[in-house]
């Protein structure tokens, strides 16, 4: 299939004519109307042809496929309805300027757009174009404020055990060869495969006994290998079969068994397959262990009380009312409606990915897109002590957030001499501690990849010092501080400093906000459950989602509607308007 690039129509005299007579006086335009009145062909069909081949029939334009995507997350819908409002609703008719007798396209269609748009890396192309246009009328802009905060999202695939996916993987594989190469395992198949793998496998479906269930592991791993010797032998045997190697849920079975299961030689020198003990010989960590062999991305994550498989979505937006100052179009002359909070990136990683990893891709991602703000409002979760000065020295960004406390023992109790009890001195190389000793050796270490300083002060010093009880309780009778390089020291003790003042608490209050946005977007758009397989589907799944949101805040402002705060009782709204 190919593109064709070609203007978008405007909308027909008979939708004009049908819009105008049904919203007339104060009715409010919907959405899709608005849109059009407002952004015009704000997308063209030359930004997805890297998606589609140079050859080959045109299909639907993927420019207006695209606002369809949007549209869709804006009103949660499904494939199947999504493409029936494009054949039905004059609002929808309208924004894409279609004929009322256009038949519209069929459901599928939407779901092969998505694969392409995904797999050829254009996820961010609508989102960074709405931005641009926005940037252009002044309703975004680099500087000012911008606040972050993640999410779980729940992936499109069922919770299993490690026994359910073991057999589920052997059962993916042949369900997939049953297509492929049905004779390459016709003579495999008796009546014990027949009977485990006819049907999903299930808890419900599998014996209480805990015996019974390790022999039934053993039996997943011993057919998952007999499966792959099988198709690997064919795959030698006869140049025709070489694809079988190659597919999918081979592969995934194959590293399926890698993870899970073990070939040792037992006393008579016979191959035995053996199922992996984490507390013996280990399982692989977190972030590499495939959780279902139908979406290899998703990862089981944790978050202080919630554990979930599948993703993490990080969403940024703009914060204030310093983005612009234009009044909405629906707004009395005499009345300026302060410009929407706007969704400027959203970053989708596997569910292993801690938050403050993301600092700095989210930071070169507005880079890219020149939106970086002067302050960053985040919880304790994204910055580190690092963070706090490359963020300034490499983006021009201050972090506004705060710090994780001291996890010493000293500092936990409360009592004794933490690490700010001690002077230190990054010219001499020296610290002090607070009796007045000087340290013996300062040795610049790497830890985890992260550059640190080790301090160590003398035996015969902190031995028989009086207060040693409150300075450490080491074995080796002597105190030893690690601090980073003076920078980032100092930075780092700056921000524990401030951060218990009222000024700041006050600054940071606006961070809170962010919160009100997910919880949207998990309302209106389904956010926090995955729609789709895969780590790519999903991230241009929050992509349309932002850009959903977005067009809804600014449809609202658009109207004149002013900024208000989220989840606000009537009871609430009443007393203010007793107090105005």
């Amino acid at each position: 299939m190919s593109v064709q690039p070609q203007p978008w129509p405007e909308p027909s005299p008979e939708i004009v004519a049908a819009v105008a007579a049904m919203y007339r006086g104060k009715r409010e335009h919907p959405l899709p109307v608005m849109v059009r009145d407002q952004l015009g062909e704000w997308l063209s069909d030359e930004q997805f042809a890297g998606a589609y081949g140079v050859r080959g029939k045109p299909g639907w334009p993927p420019s207006r496929l695209a606002l369809v995507t949007v549209f869709q997350k804006a009103e949660n819908l499904t494939d199947r309805q999504a493409a029936e409002a494009v054949r039905t609703r004059i609002d929808w008719k309208y924004a894409l300027g279609l004929g009322l007798a256009d038949p519209g396209f069929d459901d599928s269609i939407l779901s092969e757009f998505r694969t392409r748009v995904a797999t050829g890396g254009l996820d961010q192309v609508v989102l960074d174009t709405l931005l641009e246009r926005l940037a252009a009328e002044g309703l975004v802009s680099a500087g000012g404020a911008m606040r972050t905060d993640s999410t779980h999202v729940i992936s499109a695939v069922r919770d299993v055990n490690r026994l359910e996916l073991a057999g589920e993987a052997v059962r993916a594989c042949l369900e997939s060869l049953a297509v492929a190469a049905p004779h390459v395992v016709a003579h495999l198949l008796d009546d014990s495969w027949g009977k485990r793998y006819a049907a999903r496998i299930d808890t419900w479906r599998m014996p209480a006994a805990t015996t019974k269930k390790e022999e039934l592991a053993l039996a997943y791993g011993r057919d998952g290998h007999t499966l792959l010797k099988a198709v690997y032998a064919a795959a030698a045997s006869d140049p025709d079969l070489a694809f079988l190697a190659r597919l999918h849920q081979v592969e995934v079975l194959r590293v399926v068994l890698v993870q899970n299961y073990l070939t040792v030689a037992d006393e008579q020198g016979r191959e035995v397959i053996k199922r992996r003990e984490a507390q013996v010989e280990g399982l692989p960590p977190g972030r590499s262990r495939i959780t279902s062999p139908y979406d290899l991305d998703a990862r089981w994550g944790v978050k202080r009380d919630t554990f979930w498989n599948g993703y993490k979505v990080h969403v940024t937006e703009t914060c204030g009312t310093s983005g612009g100052s234009s009044d909405g179009p629906g707004a009395d002359d005499d009345e300026a409606v302060a410009p929407p909070h706007l969704i400027t990136n959203v970053e989708t990683t596997d569910a292993t990915v801690p938050d403050n990893q993301m600092t700095a891709p989210i930071h070169a991602r507005l880079a890219e897109r020149h939106l970086l703000p002067d302050e960053h409002l985040v919880d304790s979760g994204y910055p580190s002590a690092e963070l706090l000065v490359t963020s300034q020295a490499e983006f021009g960004i201050a972090l506004v957030t705060p710090m994780l406390a001291d996890t010493s023992p000293q500092a936990r109790a409360g009592a004794g001499f933490d690490r700010t009890a001690f002077a230190i001195d990054f010219g001499a190389q020296q610290a002090t501690c607070p009796q007045g000793h000087a340290s013996s050796s300062w040795n610049p270490v790497t830890q985890r990849g992260t550059e640190t300083i080790v301090i160590t002060f003398p035996k015969g010093t902190c031995g028989p010092c009086p207060v040693r009880a409150q300075c450490t309780t080491s074995a080796s009778g002597r105190r030893q501080l690690t601090v980073h390089p003076r920078e980032v020291h100092q930075a780092q003790i700056a921000a524990r400093t401030i951060q218990s003042t009222k000024a700041f608490q006050a600054r940071y209050a606006l961070r809170a906000g962010v919160e009100g946005t997910i919880r949207q977007g998990v309302a209106v758009t389904g956010m926090r459950r995955a729609r789709y397989r895969g780590l790519a589907k999903t991230q241009l799944e929050h992509t349309n989602a932002a850009v959903a949101l977005n067009l809804i805040r600014l449809h609202a402002f658009w109207n004149g509607h002013p900024l208000d705060r989220t989840r606000t009782s009537h009871l609430a709204r009443l007393e203010l308007a007793l107090v105005a």
